[in-house]
């Protein structure tokens, strides 16, 4: 008799493991990446207002023409890399979801733009 009863455990919990495996799976995805999409828009956001810093500290006269060029180049290059990983982690998190439509990528730019130069 309690026998059965191990055995009807050992079934459900073989059951519970093969239904929840793929959750299981999709969370140590993200944990093995360590970078969710809310921490790509927050990189996103301060790699803007780096840039509008740097703008404002040439029109102040904290940096001058040449330096600012550096400076705004650096930081538009490290932009641009946060924002393919942005479109490549919002783009895997719609395909764990099942919403990803591929023809969306190629017409839209998701607020993709940086702040333009002066």
């Amino acid at each position: 008799m309690v026998w059965q009863y191990l055995i009807v455990l050992a079934v459900l919990a073989a059951v519970f493991m093969l239904i929840t495996g793929p959750l299981r799976a999709a969370r140590h995805r993200r944990s093995d990446l360590g970078v969710t999409v809310a921490d790509l828009e927050a990189a996103r956001d301060a790699k803007y207002r780096e840039i509008r810093d740097a703008e404002m500290d040439l029109r102040t006269g904290k940096l001058s023409e040449e330096d600012h060029r550096e400076i705004d180049g650096a930081l538009r290059a490290e932009a641009i890399e946060i924002l393919h990983r942005l479109d490549e982690a919002q783009a895997d998190a719609a395909r764990e979801r099942g919403t990803w439509d591929p023809s969306a990528d190629a017409r839209s730019s998701g607020g993709s733009e940086l702040p333009s130069a002066p």
